[in-house]
């Protein structure tokens, strides 16, 4: 089974590039950024980083976090400022992908297109600011450094990036993984975390679950059957966290598992390595 483990992989880096400047922003493995992608790179602990022109958090280790989304181009500047001011600059080549394009039929229409409904559209977007908020918390600690592991192996009916056409009326892209598994079957913490939302009915994706992996990295569980775990729980990797169902808006049995990194929305296949036979 493969992990993704940071303190590891940058041992081995740090030993590889020694001969590097020390102020230069080093990308990890430059080779693997593609769209979706979660990349490392080397900084100074007292440097600020962005990307994009959006700055993101600096680990007091000088490890800093790049997020790809779905649609990145193919060129993504990246700007290191030294604690002297000093700025470093560099461009990312990212590789684009093509996507799939997935016809879902079936759905209930109300799930599709919600009807003009005041207390629904309040409903939906009380749900809709609960999970940015509990993506915006925070963490400053790398629970993600356990590396992250598959939160459950099956069928995948559903792709990171895809284009998704619901009952006939195209949607937005897809931003997770869907593993078919029946009702019931065991959801694991993909990496240690700590449980920042639980939330049983939520109008799209039925039973929702959030982990914080600290600073900013967090993974969500939607349409699941029952949790195991309540907020505020801190859970390792490996740890039972709930079941597999198929509430909200879902035609069968499955987990949508999706990985989120400052807003920007990741591809867990990416972060998780190839799913274990």
């Amino acid at each position: 089974m493969r992990c993704f483990r940071p303190s590891g992989l940058f041992l081995t880096f740090i030993l590889a590039v020694g001969s590097l400047p020390a102020q230069a922003l080093t990308v990890l493995k430059p080779e693997a950024a593609q769209q979706g992608a979660l990349l490392w790179a080397q900084s100074q602990p007292s440097a600020s980083v962005t990307v994009s022109g959006k700055a993101v958090p600096v680990l007091p280790d000088g490890r800093v976090i790049i997020a790809l989304p779905f649609d990145a181009p193919a060129s993504v500047p990246l700007v290191e400022t030294l604690a002297n001011g000093q700025k470093q600059r560099q461009t990312l080549a990212v590789k684009q992908r093509q996507y799939k394009v997935e016809r879902i039929d079936g759905l209930p229409p109300g799930k599709v297109t919600p009807p003009r409904d005041a207390a629904l559209q309040a409903r939906i977007d009380r749900e809709v600011a609960e999970i940015k908020a509990a993506r915006a918390v925070m963490t400053p600690y790398p629970l993600f450094d356990t590396g992250f592991v598959w939160p459950l192996t099956g069928r995948l009916s559903g792709v990171y990036g895809s284009h998704r056409v619901l009952n006939g009326k195209p949607k937005t892209p897809h931003y997770g993984v869907d593993i078919v598994q029946p009702k019931g079957t065991a959801i694991r913490a993909p990496a240690d975390g700590v449980v920042r939302l639980i939330h049983a009915d939520n109008y799209y994706s039925g039973g929702t679950l959030i982990l914080d992996h600290g600073y900013g990295l967090n993974s969500a569980f939607l349409h699941m059957q029952a949790f195991h775990v309540q907020e505020g729980d801190y859970v390792p990797q490996g740890f039972v966290i709930g079941t597999v169902g198929s509430t909200g808006r879902s035609t069968g049995a499955h987990l949508d598992w999706r990985v989120t990194y400052n807003g920007v929305r990741v591809d867990p296949a990416l972060v998780a390595g190839p799913m274990p036979q």
